[in-house]
């Protein structure tokens, strides 16, 4: 286990500073994560930018959510950029995931379920029947017979959702806190050890890491403790990084 199964969520305030983090923490972690925000701020240089020179794999999370004719010709156009992973609303229906899914052949679509900022009261008022753990087996299920590849789920989860949904299917967490750290804006929260624990793939981590007065020191040592956590299960962790 080399580069640790993190996507650190580049949520700069410029493309500097996200190029610059990307540097910082690339040499411990696998992905880089460029949002909507910066997406819609600097347009597709974004992606060369944080890539740079070296392997690491972007997740470019737009979270689109369209009429699936929409989402085709959206997914094709980005699909030139060569993500790693893409990501859509599970919630846009079979039809729009099946379309992301034929546009960007070389990118895994990764259906988002429920989003981490959301708890049951928050479903309950927008007329999803919950609680949150049955809506996003729902939705899980429904997104991988369209096609998808990946699931965005909270660690909370992500063990039910790898019942339903078998091994081969990348899971990606979001709202990963390390032990002592603030849940901001995160409903649905777990420590990466705990969400490697239930089956996740990818842990999207986003302030603990950036928002550290050095980056790149704050990847290194949440890389070296979920290595510990990979050695303890004898080298079979699911989360190890894949070629």
């Amino acid at each position: 286990m080399t580069a640790a199964p993190i996507a650190v969520a580049l949520d700069a305030p410029d493309l500097e500073t996200a190029a610059r983090w990307a540097t910082l923490v690339t040499p411990h972690v696998s992905t880089v994560k460029v949002g909507l925000e910066l997406y819609l701020r600097y347009g597709p240089d974004v992606v060369a930018s944080v890539r740079g020179a070296s392997r690491v794999r972007v997740f470019l999370d737009l979270k689109l959510h369209d009429i699936p004719a929409t989402v085709r010709g959206a997914a094709r156009a980005v699909a030139r950029l060569k993500p790693d992973y893409l990501t859509v609303h599970a919630a846009g229906g079979p039809a729009m995931i099946r379309e992301a899914v034929d546009a960007a052949p070389a990118t895994k679509i990764a259906a988002v379920t429920v989003l981490t900022s959301l708890g049951d009261a928050d479903l309950a008022a927008l007329g999803l029947a919950g609680p949150a753990p049955d809506a996003v087996r729902r939705l899980a299920v429904l997104a991988v017979e369209a096609g998808a590849q990946a699931l965005v789920c909270s660690p909370r989860e992500a063990a039910a959702v790898r019942a339903e949904v078998g091994p081969d299917i990348a899971l990606i967490t979001p709202g990963v806190r390390p032990a002592g750290a603030a849940t901001q804006d995160q409903a649905r929260v777990a420590t990466p050890e705990a969400a490697l624990a239930a089956g996740a793939d990818l842990l999207v981590i986003g302030r603990p890491i950036t928002g550290a007065a050095d980056p790149g020191a704050a990847a290194a040592a949440i890389a070296a403790r979920l290595r510990k956590v990979y050695r303890a299960a004898g080298g079979q962790s699911r989360a190890a990084p894949r070629g």
